[in-house]
């Protein structure tokens, strides 16, 4: 079929095979994967929003050995602010180097290298180039920018893409780790508004073709639900994955718990959404975004464990002991709309 008509897939089209297996508990697999110098426990990375990731969600993901990025949606000084209390909880809790579990967003434009130099001079080492449409020539001078001030000293994350294309450009102009997915988000309204996007499983099958994968971490970012999702993000190639709504809710999320008449709620947007561009610059462009609430769920880290029993379930039923095995022995099968039903939990009434 002509390519201009592609057929792609996303993660409701696929389900992984079943393998042999001689793992007997969840407790002989590892989760850990290396983030450029640093060891994670678990291939989680708290995403950038206002409603997510704050120091508080910051320091917990980082005890629990995840990696988080502290969102750009204030001043520098207000960030800087940010990075100090996420330094001040990791602290009393007793975490070494907590430099390695932590990121900081900067945009493409702006005030994007002083907010840079600022939070690198505080021991950042990780920094996050965070814009929707990451391949664009503006993200070719920020990397550029960037790799001038700092050489070799920082880790860069760079994003979104959706191709093997962009991902091959971002790679070759500085990106260490490069975020995959754009329009997937659960409340980002891109592909509403733009009529752009691609299934994200799609693009991560497509980047880790490339020849840059494996010198440019994948981290799959937008349209993960659940632990399975995670796992076939995995299987396809994705180092890490990004995850949003997953940790919204909670108690370390920014922001207040709400009574309503169906329980506690808390808030959660898209950073392109009306009411989040006007509480962070006073006025709104393109709206490609939602605020929502969700459900109060409690503390993260219960979160973090069911999600941690979900993926080494999955790689158990693959027969893989660690991430890179379980990236290498897994196989995709394609699922009919019956199929997909069939996946879902049902159950029949006698009603």
């Amino acid at each position: 079929m002509d390519d201009k008509f592609r057929e792609t897939l996303s993660y409701d089209d696929v389900l992984l095979v079943p393998q042999a297996s001689s793992i007997s508990s969840r407790k002989e697999i590892s989760l850990e994967s290396r983030f450029g110098k640093s060891m994670l426990s678990i291939p989680i990375v708290a995403s950038p929003m206002d409603t997510v990731t704050g120091s508080v969600m910051a320091s917990a993901i980082a005890l629990y050995g995840g990696m988080s990025v502290l969102h750009r949606y204030n001043t520098i000084h207000e960030q800087v602010l940010m990075l100090k209390e996420y330094l001040f909880y990791t602290g009393r809790e007793g975490l070494e180097n907590p430099f390695d579990y932590i990121a900081v967003a900067v945009g493409m434009n702006g005030d994007a290298i002083e907010r840079a130099s600022k939070l690198v001079s505080m021991g950042v080492k990780y920094v996050c180039v965070d814009v929707a449409h990451g391949h664009h020539t503006m993200m070719r001078d920020t990397l550029k920018q960037l790799r001038d001030r700092f050489g070799s000293d920082i880790h860069i994350i760079a994003g979104n893409v959706a191709t093997k294309e962009g991902f091959e450009d971002l790679a070759k102009w500085g990106a260490n780790s490069i975020r995959v997915g754009v329009g997937s988000g659960s409340i980002c309204s891109t592909r509403i508004q733009t009529g752009h996007g691609m299934p994200v499983l799609q693009s991560v099958l497509d980047c880790a073709s490339s020849r840059h994968s494996g010198r440019a971490y994948i981290i799959a970012d937008g349209g993960i639900r659940n632990s399975g999702d995670i796992c076939k993000a995995l299987a396809a190639g994705a180092d890490y994955v990004m995850v949003g709504s997953l940790l919204a809710g909670t108690t370390e999320s920014p922001g207040e718990v709400i009574m309503t008449d169906k329980g506690k709620v808390k808030t959660y947007r898209g950073m392109a959404s009306k009411e989040a561009q006007n509480a962070w610059k006073g006025t709104h462009n393109s709206i490609e975004g939602i605020s929502a609430t969700v459900p109060f769920r409690g503390p993260v880290a219960a979160v973090l464990d069911e999600l941690v029993v979900g993926i080494k379930s999955g790689l158990s039923y693959s027969g893989a002991i660690d991430l890179e095995s379980f990236t290498a022995k897994s196989r995709f099968i394609r699922q009919t709309v019956g199929g997909q039903r069939e996946s879902d939990t049902h159950i029949l009434s006698n009603k």
